[in-house]
């Protein structure tokens, strides 16, 4: 049933954003350094790695400089229209085209850099590899604004691997246990909530049993349940 949501989904979203996505296409091509999409390796189900399509937002040499693949607030690798396409999340649209090949799903652990998933402990990487990736899901939603969450640390790539991976790998593993068509619907409704309203914590009312988050992740993921 979600193999075939994903095909009638992925297929209509094409079709009715294509008046947006060819524009964009063509801005890309005649500004920036003039790349359209940014193909990068991801770790899938299974472990087996695929090329996830993205709108270009960064410079070409950009996973080889300054924080590598994790992106943090005004990073100075984001080219101008960048900042607008990661904020509205126009930027992830051209994985549609990664559901339709099946490397993804609409719903699933959002799919990592080799560096990135190795920051997992071994419990989430187990649990992630037995899924589809998908455009989005439960961790997607909670760190929407991962570049903010990341801000002012002074050491972002410690600050990544020792807080945000670990609680990121236990919403992951929250996935996993409680998929279903339930689930599915609901991921799909609350990423639509939260990209209009980003500083909502529906997320936390419709998914009640999450994991709880460290005390220092709390205010930045407005977990309702800080004092």
């Amino acid at each position: 049933m979600q193999r075939f949501l994903d095909i009638v989904l992925s297929s209509m979203a094409l079709l009715v954003l294509l008046p947006l996505l060819v524009p964009i296409a063509i801005l890309l091509r005649l500004t920036g350094e003039g790349e359209v999409f940014f193909l990068q390796s991801r770790v899938g189900k299974g472990g087996q790695a695929f090329k996830l399509y993205k709108f270009a937002t960064m410079l070409k040499n950009s996973p080889a400089i300054g924080t590598g693949t994790v992106t943090v607030k005004n990073d100075p690798r984001i080219l101008p229209i960048g900042h607008f396409l990661r904020s509205s999340k126009i930027n992830e649209l051209p994985q549609l085209l990664n559901i339709l090949k099946g490397d993804m799903s609409v719903i699933g652990p959002r799919p990592q850099t080799q560096r990135c998933f190795d920051a997992f402990t071994p419990a989430s990487q187990r649990a992630i590899v037995q899924v589809q990736p998908g455009i989005t899901g439960i961790g997607s939603i909670i760190f929407h604004h991962e570049e903010n969450v990341l801000h002012g640390h002074a050491d972002s790539l410690r600050f990544y691997d020792e807080v945000i991976a670990p609680y990121k790998g236990a919403l992951e593993e929250w996935y996993v246990a409680n998929q279903g068509l339930r689930t599915y619907l609901a991921c799909i409704g609350v990423t639509a909530w939260v990209v209009l309203s980003p500083e909502s914590n529906l997320a936390w009312r419709v998914f009640g049993s999450l994991p709880k988050p460290p005390n220092v992740l709390a205010a930045a993921l407005h977990w309702p349940g800080i004092k």
